[in-house]
């Protein structure tokens, strides 16, 4: 009789317990909270997984992933991660069974230098069982201390590691459960989480909506955040920052990981219309395919093309944009086109904007002519070939009749190359992103006119054109612009390697230092892609970033680092007709009179008069003691009487005629 009373008695309270299970999944009253409500406003990232166990399997396991942990820097950066990840292997049963729940992982910059990371997890309706917070103890192994404190009414678990001396911070708030390394981020979400600020922003929730939910994990950006983000790795201002967080809200992307390893981001992007002109007037006309890798040398390490229905749209656009949000920088601008009307005796629209086709495009190169400068081209697609050039011959003929400017177009490759003296002309036109073509030389290659300040960058283009070293017959440039739409209003591509060369070239001491350290982490992403595409009042954002064995890479001859081999100087017992063999030169203005280079000493390795770009009359080559080495004449750039060649004791040792 005892027995089963006790029998009775154990069976009443499981019924019970049933029952109260019951009430918590079932017949409870749901008053669920959205987790994003508890992410403090200051998030500059925020990653968000509906399958965050598998997504992190995923990740951790990728080729990419392993790579980039060998790398100190990148390891120190991901060590608050990294730490999850432990506790996450030592109980992997137990948060697998959390998988299928929302995760957010957000960062956030606590000082100037330091960020710290914020998680939260929908617990759902478990996380109304009072045993849940009990069973965190389970958890924890004498390396760990488990203590409590009070913030506001709620209770924060500390968790206190005593090999690393760090505290992870817990605090359950009703269906979320909320942890960071840093204890201030839970204590901001437990301040707000009744009048969330991130969550309700409304640019945000526009953001949010679109972006898809059938990949690995999303990942939203905030830029009004971002700029101090980008501070803690660099002292130096940056401009193009400041513009980027100054005219975008927010990006959010749905990402993906293939078998490669490629990261491949699909998602919006909103503009602060209040002060981006150019990206309004942009995101109003229009599309077109991008054509300008017909042109584009293969090692071209950045090339950011612009895209429309037709420019005179655009440029319509952009002047009614300007209108309307500044009629003092739209005055200004007005004035400035005017006075270059005015003074040149010519039609902006008509010899300029008519013109101009569908795309137009930056080209950052990299050039076997001059190298350690920062190659920069401006392209622009045109309507007609043959009226773009006779719109600007036109322009040519009225430079000459108004300014002293005396310039003779040179011809290389059977590319003509002129001199656009018309100071900040492009700056005034098309805006501050085009300040840095100030009285640019130029050319023309089939339908598309070329600008660059150095003539050096030209001629590699033209270069590269003639002997078909272009991106359009690049297979790995081909393969993968294809996970892109063709047409686009803003593409930006990147050849890491040779970006990475470029950066390196001009680089001061201390930075190469870090850049050697760093190379194989760095160009072990050889291609990087980014395109917006209008939809609505938002850009359709898509993101690649394509990930190859960073040996691979280094014998990719797109990628490679092309390796100057210095030529052995000649003995004197070897002297030859050769010895006047000289190497090109690429004067960066073609309006000089000479030439000079000097050695690292200082004295002067060797002079030559020029005219129209081209050696034309006394050439003087010299030893680095000074002594002179060779004497002779040019005309028209080709070699004429008597060269002679001088050991350094200033005896002549040989002599040709031309």
């Amino acid at each position: 009789m005892i027995k089963k009373r006790i029998l009775f008695g154990f069976l009443g309270v499981f019924a019970l317990y049933l029952l109260y299970l019951l009430y918590i999944f079932v017949l409870s009253p749901k008053t669920n909270l959205q987790s994003v409500y508890l992410i403090p406003k200051d998030a500059v990232f925020v990653i968000e997984s509906e399958k965050p166990v598998e997504s992190w399997k995923k990740v951790s396991e990728s080729n990419a992933w392993h790579h980039l942990q060998k790398n100190g820097y990148f390891a120190a950066l991901t060590e608050n991660i990294q730490k999850v990840d432990t506790i996450f292997n030592d109980r992997r049963r137990l948060f697998e069974f959390f998988d299928g729940r929302s995760l957010f992982i957000s960062i956030h910059m606590v000082s100037k230098k330091d960020y710290g990371i914020f998680y939260v997890l929908d617990l759902k309706r478990i996380a109304k069982l009072k045993l849940l917070k009990t069973y965190l103890n389970t958890l924890l192994n004498e390396g760990y201390v488990l203590s409590k404190r009070n913030y506001h009414d709620h209770e924060i678990l500390e968790i206190y590691d005593r090999k690393s001396k760090e505290t992870m911070h817990l605090a359950f708030i009703k269906n979320q459960l909320v942890a960071s390394y840093t204890h201030s981020l839970v204590e901001a979400s437990i301040d707000q989480y009744q009048e969330p600020t991130l969550g309700r922003n409304l640019n945000f929730i526009e953001i949010n909506q679109k972006v898809g939910y059938e990949d690995l994990f999303r990942l939203y950006l905030q830029y009004d955040y971002l700029d101090d983000y980008y501070k803690r790795f660099s002292n130096e201002p940056a401009d193009w920052m400041d513009r980027v967080s100054e005219n975008f809200e927010f990006s959010g992307f749905s990402f993906d990981l293939d078998k490669n390893s490629t990261i491949t981001a699909n998602g919006f992007t909103n503009i602060s219309f209040a002060n981006e002109n150019y990206l309004e007037a942009l995101q109003k006309s229009g599309t077109a395919k991008r054509s300008i890798p017909k042109i584009a040398p293969k090692r071209t390490a950045l090339y950011i093309s612009y895209g429309f229905d037709s420019f005179s749209e655009f440029y319509r656009n952009f002047e009614l944009v300007q209108e309307a949000s500044s009629s003092e920088e739209y005055e200004s601008y007005k004035e400035g086109i005017e006075k270059v009307e005015k003074f040149l005796k010519i039609d902006v629209k008509e010899n300029f904007v008519d013109w101009i086709g569908d795309e137009i495009a930056l080209l950052q190169i990299q050039s076997d002519i001059s190298k350690g400068k920062n190659d920069l081209a401006l392209v622009l697609k045109t309507t007609d070939a043959d009226e773009a050039k006779s719109n600007l011959d036109f322009v040519l003929k009225q430079i000459k009749k108004k300014t002293p400017v005396k310039f003779k177009a040179v011809s290389y490759k059977n590319h003509e190359i002129n001199f656009l003296s018309i100071k900040g002309f492009f700056k005034i036109l098309l805006g501050n992103r085009f300040k840095e073509f100030d009285k640019p030389y130029f050319t023309q290659i089939e339908d598309y006119v070329l600008f660059s300040n150095n003539p050096n960058t030209l001629k590699t283009i033209i270069s590269n054109y003639v002997a078909k070293e272009t991106l359009a017959t690049s297979e790995d440039f081909i393969a993968f612009d294809k996970k892109f739409q063709e047409e686009s209003s803003l593409f930006v591509y990147s050849n890491i390697p040779v970006l990475y060369d470029n950066m390196y070239s001009l680089a001061d001491r201390a930075t190469k230092t870090q850049l050697r350290k760093n190379k194989d982490f760095i160009i072990c992403f050889p291609q990087v892609g980014f395109q917006l595409t209008p939809d609505e009042n938002l850009f359709e954002s898509t993101m690649v970033v394509n990930y190859q064995d960073v040996d691979e890479v280094k014998t990719n001859a797109q990628f490679k680092t092309i390796q100057v081999v210095n030529k052995v100087a000649s003995t004197e017992t070897e002297i030859t007709d050769a010895i006047f063999i000289l190497k090109p030169i690429y004067p960066t203005d073609l309006n000089a009179k000479s030439f000079l280079k000097r050695y690292s000493n200082g004295t002067t390795r060797f002079e030559v008069d020029l005219k129209d770009g081209l050696k034309n009359g006394r050439y003087e080559e010299y030893y680095a003691n000074g002594e002179k080495k060779i004497t002779g004449r040019f005309r028209k750039d080709a070699q004429v009487g008597t060269w002679r060649y001088y050991n350094r004791d200033g005896e002549l040792l040989h002599k040709k005629r031309f």
